[in-house]
């Protein structure tokens, strides 16, 4: 395997670099709008679950008394 020198390394990420597409500002938004509303629905869809198996577990836990 051959051994790249410093600047032959500096010079490749900067090629590579140049190759890169950076998204949009509205694609940005977007994206981060999209994390936000899939974050909330999960939130409310695992507390919905958690209350459920809460109440389930209490139903149960009261007829052990």
């Amino acid at each position: 395997m051959a051994k790249t020198t410093p600047l032959e390394f500096a010079r490749q990420v900067q090629t590579e670099t140049k190759k890169v597409v950076w998204p949009s500002r509205r694609e940005t938004i977007m994206t981060g709008i999209m994390v936000m509303v899939m974050t909330t629905m999960l939130g409310v869809f695992f507390f919905t679950i958690d209350s459920i198996f809460e109440l389930i577990v209490n139903a149960l836990l009261s007829l052990a008394k």
